[in-house]
């Protein structure tokens, strides 16, 4: 360590992300793993005008960095110190991807070895209440100067530096710089012990922000591998410097099948809603089969728009799938079309005085919608996917009934199922959507043998079913 150079490094910029922002000043402090050896710092038009929010925090106005240098004519400079030196900073991925990209767009490629001095404190000085460099520097009684100046945050970043190597009596840095190090890549408030703890198993993983709370969920075939996927490379999207930033804790689940994390994972997210999570929040289902009796006393059939927690017979993602079942069902058991919606309720809700003459009977009528009805909802199996558990001793469990997704656990073995109804009292309920059925229709088409129906509450092996 102490025959290493070390660039110390701290820039002020117009946004959060280095696709979007530019770099309006900076500072390198080069230290020999002992003392500072070299200073240098400078302002930088950034081309582009300084948010009000970014000059309330900084100082830093558009006259002031009107004159000053633009990258491209530092950029050697800046090139030149990084050089063959061990890049350090305070949250370290932050500035390492500005100074990275600002360099790349002068054509200039450049990689380096970094350390975080937020992950060292947390190693070194375990258990102090921030790690932000103002609360960090109060807390250790280190001079911090021109907050939130490039100059003023990389001197005190260099006198924590210094005495983090002072206390370093475990030689945690000198693992950290190792290239192989995946402490590097992690997020600068994430423990390593929680990164530690994932286990090469199919499961649910959840990111937390400081206050505690869910931000994102995913799910994995191997935890640990999917996890360090979110940390490496280099991108600098606002999305991911965002992400990355809110990350504080992470927790897991095991499951015993990649369908069983599927299908948990689903389920958090409704449940939870992370900000970050926007894949799944889009398969929400948009219409609905509904039954409704009028003031005439006649009962209707309808596909309609699907309010948020609104009540219906059965959910589609496109109205054109309702209009198929239920012009199907008008014909099959000949319902009179007038009693058929597709598209509003409201519309047509009392016949005209044309019509009234020639109204079928009431109550035929009514009974041949409950028949559509109950022969709907009879049509639809209920089925049991039994696959291996999250131990050698326990098997997993999805329970479908009548067409719908009913929860999902884990059985030990060695107890008897006689009848499909038992399963319920072992596993937990979970709400349905179509998304869900699709990843479980998907599965059962691939994995028969898996999958047992129910007739006359028995399991019955799919593979007699003909």
């Amino acid at each position: 360590m102490k025959n290493q150079e070390y660039a110390i490094v701290d820039i002020e910029t117009t946004g959060g992300n280095a696709s979007h922002s530019r770099i309006t000043e900076i500072a390198i402090i080069i230290h020999d793993g002992t003392k500072v050896i070299d200073r240098w710092e400078t302002l930088v038009n950034p081309q582009k005008d300084i948010p009000p929010a970014i000059f309330a925090l900084t100082g830093i106005t558009n006259e002031m960095v009107s004159e000053a240098p633009i990258f491209d004519i530092i950029s050697d400079k800046v090139f030149e110190l990084l050089s063959d030196r061990i890049f350090v900073a305070h949250n370290v991925n932050f500035d390492y991807s500005f100074v990275r990209h600002e360099l790349e767009r002068t054509g200039l490629k450049w990689t380096a070895k970094k350390l975080c001095t937020v992950r060292a404190a947390r190693k070194i000085r375990p258990g102090m209440l921030s790690y932000s460099l103002g609360r960090l520097c109060k807390s250790l009684d280190i001079d911090l100067e021109n907050r939130h100046r490039a100059g003023g945050d990389a001197d005190a970043t260099a006198i924590l530096f210094t005495r983090l190597l002072e206390w370093d009596t475990e030689k945690e840095m000198e693992k950290m710089i190792k290239k192989t190090s995946q402490d590097q890549r992690l997020p600068p408030n994430l423990a390593q012990e929680d990164f530690d703890k994932l286990p090469e198993k199919p499961g649910v993983y959840y990111f937390y922000d400081q206050y505690k709370k869910v931000v994102y969920v995913g799910k994995a075939v191997n935890l640990k591998k999917r996890v360090a996927s979110h940390f490496s490379g280099h991108k600098i999207t606002p999305q991911r410097q965002n992400f990355l930033r809110d990350i504080y804790g992470i927790s897991f689940e095991i499951c015993g099948t990649e369908l069983m994390a599927l299908l948990l994972e689903c389920t958090e997210i409704k449940q939870l809603w992370p900000v970050h999570n926007k894949a799944l929040k889009r398969f929400e289902p948009k219409f609905g089969f509904f039954d409704y009796e009028a003031r005439n006393g006649y009962r209707y059939l309808a596909i309609g728009k699907l309010a948020k927690n609104q009540l219906c017979i059965e959910t589609f993602d496109t109205i054109y799938s309702g209009i198929n079942l239920l012009q199907g069902l008008a014909t099959q058991f000949e319902i009179d079309n007038r009693f058929c919606k597709y598209g509003s309720m409201s519309d047509g809700i009392f016949p005209t005085q044309n019509e009234i003459a020639v109204l079928p009977d009431l109550d035929f009528h009514n009974i041949q919608v409950q028949s559509a009805i109950d022969f709907y909802l009879s049509s639809r199996q209920s089925f049991a996917i039994i696959d291996k558990g999250r131990t050698v001793d326990e098997r997993s469990y999805i329970w479908v009934q009548n067409g719908h997704f009913y929860g999902m656990g884990y059985i030990d073995s060695d107890i008897a199922m006689d009848d499909l109804s038992q399963i319920k009292e072992h596993i937990t309920p979970y709400k349905t959507n179509q998304y869900i059925m699709q990843l479980i229709f998907s599965f059962v088409e691939k994995n028969p043998r898996k999958v047992h129906y129910q007739t006359n509450n028995d399991f019955i092996d799919s593979n007699f079913i003909e």
